[in-house]
């Protein structure tokens, strides 16, 4: 199974090219598997070991979707190993995945993510750089609706300051060009003429846009730290990572009066479907008109 895993992720990775980050998550789910079988032949595995694979992940508290991504990880690996010669059936026809439930993303209000930004704004004033940074950060995840890998992923020469917009790989290694408000290109201005030559000088120069204390790549995982410190408080949560940007500007997008065709360019979402769950929680447009117009509000 070991063995197998590898080959599968290196496909994965190599010829459907899915993002490093799903390639992760199905390398794990799969070594899991190959843990509790015991790392035994790819033949050897049955619709019954599996489906106590998945009871053990449920009765661990995993989060349906996880189970769900866990039960399209050893589909997708049997349907390949099928294909490759590996197995003669596929164990996986009849295991059933539970039925995703879709939470309503974290949104901020507009209002609350104005004071964010505007105190994040003020902790720049004095010319910190690592303020500087993080002020542009929050700026531009929220201006331009960017996914944090997007964020950290881009470099310098993908930013156009002139037409305020930025080139960025979203999933699917597919590029798109997003555009950002004045806020936004306010505070990129600080920080590129500002802070990142002072970060830079601390490392080996890397091409990258965000630049972390050291002077490398700016990580993802210092992305999240960066929006949980400012939005956290604010929302009285104890974490809140950097995807509540995302949701917060496709939200407060349509209740601006945006389509959500041009929502869906934006945040580069294959799926029309994907975008509509903001459908849902773009309410506040929808209560104020029923307060206006409802005998019985």
């Amino acid at each position: 199974m070991t063995e197998a895993a590898e080959a599968y992720a290196t496909q994965l990775s190599s010829v459907r090219r899915l993002s490093p980050a799903t390639v992760r998550a199905y390398a794990a789910d799969l070594r899991d598997l190959a843990a509790v079988a015991g790392d035994v032949e790819v033949t050897e595995v049955d619709l019954e070991l599996l489906r106590d694979w998945l009871w053990r992940a449920t009765e661990r508290g995993d989060a349906r979707t996880t189970i769900a991504r866990r039960t399209a990880s050893v589909r997708g690996f049997f349907a390949w190993a099928l294909e490759a010669g590996l197995v003669e059936t596929d164990p996986t026809v009849r295991l059933v995945a539970p039925k995703r439930g879709r939470a309503l993303p974290h949104v901020a209000t507009a209002g609350t993510l104005d004071d964010v930004l505007a105190a994040a704004s003020a902790r720049a004033a004095d010319g910190d750089v690592i303020a500087l940074r993080d002020a542009a950060v929050l700026e531009l995840l929220y201006a331009a609706a960017l996914r944090v890998a997007e964020l950290c992923g881009a470099d310098l020469d993908d930013l156009d300051r002139g037409r305020h917009t930025i080139r960025v790989v979203g999933k699917g290694s597919k590029e798109r060009i997003v555009p950002y408000g004045a806020a936004a290109a306010h505070a990129l201005d600080s920080y590129l003429t500002r802070a990142r030559p002072a970060l830079a000088a601390r490392g080996a120069g890397s091409p990258a846009l965000f630049l972390g204390a050291r002077g490398g790549r700016l990580g993802t995982r210092a992305a999240y730290d960066i929006v949980s410190r400012a939005l956290a408080p604010a929302v009285g949560a104890d974490t809140i990572g950097p995807h509540a940007l995302r949701h917060s500007a496709a939200t407060h997008l349509l209740d601006g009066g945006a389509d959500l065709r041009t929502v869906q360019e934006l945040l580069g979402h294959a799926s029309l479907g994907t975008t509509q769950i903001y459908t849902h929680v773009s309410s506040e447009k929808l209560t104020a008109a029923y307060r206006l117009a409802h005998p019985r509000a």
